[in-house]
């Protein structure tokens, strides 16, 4: 039956795929060899991502010129991309390249089975930070940056000043800063919490601080089913913290109702002071008004908690079964060289991950981020970096919990049974 599904699947996507490799490509030439000898390798990337820096045209133009290598783009419809490149995958109608997500790829796509090792390439040497590309041990994948994302609570800086307000260094600390700003007549907290994935950033980072800090291999006993995810008290009281700043009232009313695509509105407008949220809508909001001046410091869920650094995403990977391996790797050791790699760095703003590219003058929030928390070290990997599964089953259980239908609890007990579930559907040892 699974096999049937795969056929069916693939028979369905067949003409969405052929679209994406040719019309919907910056190159009409999709054959594998041309009469002049030249290579044409495919490069799947969702349609989303298109202004990824890998797939720029110049760029492209540049590797195409010194290698008589072509690059043609799949361009995937992006509520499908996981799904195509499952039955891609399935069919043996393998990419060349994949730009995708790591921990992402880890859940959607099989990283161990599909993809390869990528240890032994001559780039490697040169990286500061591994761990970015890596997963189990191994590089899988490739990117000129080390800035994953960094998670934690977005605050406005000048009404933190205007306050006389300091960074809180516990869960208490938070509590005040709360109320004080409460008290001033400003919403201290918003939650968009109609976005369930949104609910997530507190735990994410809270989860993953306190392993790190107390039980560096808890995520190895989750993932081998060693220990359950009601195990750990420390959970419930994080999730427990959460709904607590929204129970006592320091947060938007409708938390359930208001959106993600209203965070840059409530900053610009001045009608709140803090989000839990990535770095991402500092720049988001920097675009539209930079006089706004955001920070961001990490979720306050413990003493001196460190900052939650998401998987990085755009990364690129090369498939086990690609029909032009050479090829493929070429442009990954082209786009690692010095000359792209600052070009790109340069361009995109990115903290360099080679020891030999220089990181540019960076925005004054990015600085501090790196000054304050990359690189004393005081980052670490949010929990979705471990998971091996989908999690939106956690996301719609911390919904409920808001909706009043789950303690913190049964929010861990349901999700647990679920992983399980899909543990064992994956076919993970242990499940």
């Amino acid at each position: 039956m699974k096999r049937m599904a795969i056929t069916m699947i693939a028979g369905l996507i067949s003409v969405s795929l052929s679209a994406c490799g040719s019309g919907n490509s910056k190159s009409e030439d999709s054959s594998s060899n041309d009469n002049g000898g030249k290579v044409t390798i495919e490069l799947a990337i969702s349609k989303s991502s298109q202004d990824s820096a890998f797939v720029a045209q110049d760029l492209l133009d540049e590797f195409e010129a010194k290698t008589n290598i072509h690059v043609n783009l799949q361009l995937l419809p992006a509520e499908q991309t996981a799904t195509v490149l499952q039955t891609k995958l399935a069919v043996n109608e393998t990419p060349d390249i994949i730009q995708y997500n790591l921990a992402s790829a880890t859940t959607d796509l099989n990283l161990e089975r599909n993809f390869e090792i990528l240890d032994n390439e001559p780039w490697v040497s040169r990286l500061l930070n591994k761990d970015v590309l890596s997963a189990s041990g191994h590089v899988y994948s490739f990117h000129v940056s080390q800035d994953t994302g960094m998670q934690g609570v977005v605050y406005n800086k000048d009404m933190f000043k205007e306050l006389g307000l300091s960074i809180p260094q516990n869960f208490e600390e938070f509590l005040a800063v709360c109320e004080k700003i409460k008290a001033s007549g400003i919403t201290p907290v918003f939650m968009p919490f109609k976005d369930n994935w949104a609910a997530n950033i507190w735990p994410a980072a809270a989860f993953a601080d306190y392993a790190a800090k107390n039980d560096p291999t808890l995520f190895d006993d989750l993932n081998a089913n060693r220990k359950k995810w009601t195990d750990i008290p420390e959970f419930a009281t994080f999730l427990q913290q959460q709904y607590d700043v929204y129970a006592k009232g320091y947060t938007n009313t409708d938390i359930l109702s208001d959106s993600y695509d209203m965070a840059v509105g409530k900053f610009l407008n001045k009608e709140v002071a803090m989000m839990f949220m990535g770095d991402w809508l500092i720049e988001n909001v920097a675009e539209k008004d930079p006089s706004i001046h955001l920070g961001l410091f990490a979720i306050p869920s413990s003493e001196g908690a460190s900052l939650g650094a998401s998987p990085l995403g755009g990364q690129l990977f090369i498939p086990k079964k690609a029909k032009h391996m050479t090829e493929a790797k070429q442009f990954l050791d082209f786009v690692a060289s010095k000359e792209v790699a600052q070009k790109i760095v340069d361009q995109q703003g990115y903290v360099s991950n080679f020891n030999d590219v220089t990181t540019p003058k960076l925005p004054d929030y990015k600085q501090e981020i790196v000054d304050q928390y990359i690189t004393p070290q005081k980052t670490v990997l949010t929990t979705d970096a471990y998971m091996l599964v989908d999690r939106s089953e956690l996301y719609r259980s911390l919904q409920d919990q808001f909706a009043g239908g789950k303690t913190p609890e049964e929010v861990l007990a349901d999700w647990n049974d679920k992983f399980n579930q899909l543990m064992k559907d994956k076919g993970i040892a242990g499940f």
